[in-house]
């Protein structure tokens, strides 16, 4: 897949090579409320059975964007590290659709981080999401 499979206003994120590699590739749009959108497009490699995006890759994207939030919160960026993640499924993925994870950093402590968002299809949303993070500080 291509950059041009993807929306106006999104680029590829560059996160660090690794596990985000094969769960990817996920972007960076724009802020909403100070944070910014992270994308991903469903690929083959995120095809389960059922030819629905497998739940592992929405919870991963979850991760992902949530913890993108608390990394670019403040600068010099933070160091967040999950301490719980919950993810409930409202509906599936398919192969080719564009995903959208807005989050909202509800709390953010000297050494702990509160958040939550959803993902969306369209103006679908497809999944809610929350996490708690510990944080340092570079």
């Amino acid at each position: 897949m291509n950059d041009a499979t993807v929306p106006p206003g999104f680029e590829p994120a560059g996160f660090t090579p690794g596990f985000l590699d094969h769960g990817g590739p996920y972007y960076l749009g724009a802020a909403v409320d100070g944070v910014r959108v992270v994308g991903l497009r469903i690929m083959p490699h995120h095809i389960n059975y059922q030819d629905a995006a497998h739940g592992g890759v929405i919870s991963t994207f979850a991760d992902v964007a949530l913890s993108h939030a608390v990394y670019d919160a403040e600068r010099p960026r933070l160091a967040p590290s999950t301490v719980t993640l919950t993810v409930n499924y409202l509906t599936g993925a398919k192969l080719g659709d564009w995903l959208e994870a807005r989050v909202r950093i509800d709390r953010l402590g000297g050494r702990t981080a509160y958040t939550s968002g959803a993902i969306w299809r369209g103006d679908e949303q497809i999944a809610t999401m929350s996490g708690v993070f510990s944080v340092r500080r570079n």
